[in-house]
């Protein structure tokens, strides 16, 4: 029986393949985002979130297995000074998979590998999210109270520019009366 030894293959040697996830671990890390096939997604995710949390420990030792791994010490240097201080309070779940249409030449399952932004909200221990903050809450409300108190506004406003929009042609046809005139009296 095969339990639990599953391995990303997809046809390349395991040099190569290290190398590619290296790669693209790298590109993430400084891009932020990068567009590829579903299937090395997947498995970029485990890298990139692994690269993600020995930035974090922000040891010697974990710095000396990022390089090991991404064998880029520049980019290891930007993991640990900027991009891993931003997940602290965050705890896995540093990346995201967006599916795109597929690809036109082989019609591969393309999508974008990012890495996330949104502040954690925490959860309560019951397992449900909290709502990010009440007063966030109670605005939404006094929003959609005030929408509906201002669309009699609106009509009015509606109203109050017609009748404006009347003024200037009745204004616009007194000025051309008196043009005519002033023409008629020369003439």
């Amino acid at each position: 029986m095969r339990h639990r030894k599953r391995t990303f293959k997809i046809g390349r040697t395991s040099a190569h393949r290290r190398a590619m996830l290296a790669n693209m671990a790298c590109s993430a890390i400084v891009e932020g985002q990068i567009q590829t096939t579903v299937t090395k997604a997947k498995e970029l995710r485990r890298v990139v979130d692994r690269m993600i949390t020995l930035g974090k420990r922000g040891t010697l030792h974990a710095r000396r297995r990022a390089i090991a791994v991404l064998r880029q010490p520049a980019v290891v240097r930007v993991l640990f000074d900027e991009v891993a201080p931003k997940y602290s309070d965050r705890q896995g779940g540093y990346t995201r998979v967006l599916k795109l249409n597929r690809r036109v030449g082989d019609a591969a399952e393309m999508c974008i590998l990012e890495l996330v932004n949104e502040p954690v909200t925490p959860k309560s221990k019951s397992g449900e999210q909290k709502p990010a903050d009440k007063s966030v809450a109670d605005t939404d409300e006094a929003t959609d109270k005030k929408t509906k108190a201002e669309v009699p506004e609106a009509e009015d406003e509606a109203e109050v520019a017609a009748e404006a929009t009347a003024d200037e042609e009745k204004g616009a046809a007194e000025e051309t009366d008196e043009k005519e005139d002033e023409e008629a009296e020369k003439g």
